[in-house]
């Protein structure tokens, strides 16, 4: 579909697409929730800035598409305080219909509905793509070796499939990452399949420091996917379960870059997200829908970090204003919005700089100096 598109314009449609698809969804569920709980919502935005095409539907709600894609919103009738808005804004205030008179746990529902609108969006993708492709399962195949490793010392080599290691029966390359994990700088014996042979190695693993302790290392990529063919409720479970372990692994990767266990190389940004999103798409329309479901989960994640401006840190604050029984004070919210803006902003360009970093740009720029 956008093979034949040269890389730049293909990057720049797909980053398009599924941006607009991530934002798109996540305001959604806000807008959703918000008519669910009976408050009005006055525009419904994919993008920012001037609009390209705008209606207004029969519920007074202004939809539109605006020409810079890098975001979007949706505008509650009344959501700002009445002390934050002059009189002639309050006087075109429709009792009932304004954001900020419901409930604390109604105003909670609304926030909280953009982020879930991501997960449930990840798990119906996942689900879609088992029922119409089947769940892959990455077999124990050999993809590749690396250097000074454990399996090189082993004698193991690319294609060899691994059917067991002391005994225990090895069916995907996540069992064999299993096993080893728990094994770390132990001997092991491992049975393989080699060219219609089945041979037995003995095998020494490595090890290194995660989380405090040791874990076990044979040094092998995966390199064979095969597609299984599920019912529809195991389809749908797996949506579940795989949205599940990609929100556990997402998550345990951003603690250990806060914890210093990880490094920020990984951290991109919308430069990064545009160039993976153009190597996906040339994969194929299965490949780019799957990398929508991940960065809805991400999306969804960590839109749900307390970050005043984040969807979390308005959780916070109602959450705050629950316990309390009064709204915080004006000054303190003020103060937090300020510092959420500050750490969002640096997070951008930090998350900027590495992209750049990764793209080339310096040692492109460098080459041109020197």
């Amino acid at each position: 579909m956008l093979t034949a598109i040269p890389d730049f314009l293909r990057s720049a449609l797909a980053f398009v697409v599924v941006l607009g698809v991530l934002v798109f969804v996540h305001e959604l569920g806000h807008y959703l929730a918000a008519r669910w709980r009976g408050v009005m919502v006055e525009t419904f935005s994919i993008g920012f800035g001037q609009a390209i095409v705008q209606w207004t539907d029969r519920h007074g709600t202004v939809w539109k598409i605006a020409w810079m894609p890098l975001g979007g919103y949706v505008k509650l009738h009344g959501q700002e305080r009445p002390q934050d808005v002059p009189p002639e804004v309050r006087a075109n205030w429709i009792d009932g219909r304004t954001f900020h008179e419901k409930s604390v746990g109604s105003r909670a529902i609304v926030i909280a509905a953009g982020p879930v609108a991501n997960f449930v969006l990840a798990m119906v993708v996942f689900a879609g793509l088992f029922m119409a492709v089947g769940k892959p399962i990455t077999l124990p195949v050999v993809g590749g070796v690396m250097p000074d490793s454990a399996a090189a010392r082993a004698g193991l080599i690319a294609n060899d499939r691994i059917t067991s290691i002391d005994g225990q029966k090895v069916a995907t390359f996540e069992d064999l990452q299993r096993v080893i994990t728990r094994h770390p700088d132990d001997r092991l014996s491992m049975t393989i399949e080699r060219g219609g042979n089945q041979l037995t190695l003995p095998v020494t693993t490595g090890s290194h420091e995660a989380n405090g302790h040791k874990v076990g290392l044979l040094g092998v990529r995966g390199g064979v996917v095969e597609y299984q063919h599920v019912s529809v409720p195991a389809a749908l479970w797996g949506g579940v379960t795989q949205t599940w372990a990609i929100t556990s692994e997402t998550f345990t990767g951003l603690a250990q870059m806060i914890g210093g266990s990880r490094g920020t190389g990984d951290l991109g940004g919308p430069l990064r997200i545009a160039q993976l999103s153009g190597q996906v798409a040339e994969l194929g329309v299965a490949s780019l829908v799957s990398f929508i479901a991940v960065l809805s989960v991400n999306l969804g994640l960590i839109n749900l970090f307390p970050i005043p401006v984040l969807d979390g840190g308005h959780l916070m604050f109602y959450l705050a204003e629950a316990v309390r029984g009064r709204p915080l004070p004006p000054r303190a919210l003020e103060y937090g919005f300020r510092a959420g803006l500050a750490l969002i902003a640096c997070l951008f360009v930090f998350a900027t700089w590495n992209d750049l970093t990764h793209l080339g740009l310096f040692r492109w720029v460098a080459g041109l100096i020197g």
